[in-house]
């Protein structure tokens, strides 16, 4: 039996919850959970936003742990070794994407939370879809990484982000600050887009080499075309005009945070210096390997809150307040 945390109904609360998953399939795996972080995704699904979730719902999907079992078939991964397991459990394993390295693509994915997520003591999942965390790297921060860390560090391999890029980064949270800390390791300048002054005073503690007041149109219009690249990490409706007036001559605003709202933008901002719009999911499991070594070599961490996990819906109700700096873990 595996013992979990399951919410029954749309945006309810997590109540104690067990499921026996049956036997370990092929080329599957079992994780003893150590950690799991808890991202805003979990909120989206508890509370069906996104039009998908099944109940009783088991979230879950930034899973640190150790291997407990092997099923048949499995050679890579081993009993007792370390591992994370980010939104996605398994794959077709048969598709363009999957037969190209771009597994987090294939759409027949199955998402960790759609598979019973990491909000309990045991998950399983496909082999294939389980990374192996190199030594070095802390098992009580590593979470994050593995949902929020490879949102944003997805476009710097996806787009060949040139180190010398200029980069702006909106909002400074969950996303936002393991994003600052990755474009300035990778070597661009960057910026922080945020109107919160305690924001930027920490934003420079995370790597940025500037900041700008998104609310103050001086600073906006002085900014013209200067980003080769803007990251937007937040999931509300913004001016996106505003946004694609700051960026240079074939310019890329994408986004990694997912506003459900529509994208508001004129054409002649796009036609006239080239510029594009873009979105990416996290990345593949190698992309989430290369994240991991990159992350160890220079010292990257999320900074993190951690909870017991018996107190599962006093740390969701942190995260729905908008208390949590920056992200939230929850130890087994």
């Amino acid at each position: 039996m595996i013992h979990a945390y399951a919410v029954k109904e749309v945006g309810g609360q997590l109540e104690s919850f067990e499921y026996d998953p049956g036997k370990l399939g092929v080329y599957e795996v079992e994780i003893d959970v150590l950690y799991c972080g808890v991202c805003h995704s979990d909120i989206s699904m508890i509370d069906n936003e996104w039009g998908m979730s099944e109940y009783p719902l088991v979230p879950g999907h930034e899973v640190v742990g150790k291997i407990a079992e092997v099923g048949e078939g499995v050679v890579d991964l081993k009993v007792g070794q370390a591992v994370g397991l980010g939104w996605h459990a398994g794959y077709c394993g048969h598709c363009g994407c999957c037969n190209s390295g771009d597994e987090n693509l294939c759409s027949e994915g199955i998402p960790t939370i759609m598979n019973r997520g990491g909000f309990a003591d045991k998950v399983r999942a496909s082999e294939r879809a389980v990374v192996a965390i190199p030594e070095g790297v802390d098992l009580a921060k590593a979470g994050p990484l593995f949902c929020g860390g490879i949102t944003v560090f997805n476009p710097l391999v996806q787009f060949d982000v040139k180190p010398t890029a200029r980069v702006g980064v909106v909002g400074i949270g969950g996303l936002g600050h393991m994003a600052l800390q990755f474009l300035n390791a990778w070597g661009c300048e960057v910026t922080a887009f945020t109107s919160s002054e305690k924001k930027r005073e920490e934003a420079f503690e995370l790597g940025a080499h500037a900041t700008l007041n998104s609310r103050d149109d001086a600073e906006l219009k002085a900014a013209s075309g200067s980003f080769d690249l803007i990251l937007t990490t937040v999931n509300v409706k913004l001016d996106w005009n505003r946004y694609l007036q700051t960026l240079a001559p074939k310019g890329r605003l994408h986004f990694v945070g997912a506003t459900l709202e529509p994208l508001d933008v004129s054409a002649m901002q796009l036609i006239g210096q080239q510029r594009q719009i873009s979105g990416s999911p996290v990345g593949s499991p190698g992309t989430i390997a290369q994240m991991l070594e990159f992350a160890k070599l220079h010292k990257i961490e999320p900074v993190v809150e951690e909870f017991p996990m018996e107190q599962i819906n006093k740390a969701l109700d942190h995260l729905r307040e908008g208390k949590a700096h920056y992200r939230i873990v929850l130890k087994k």
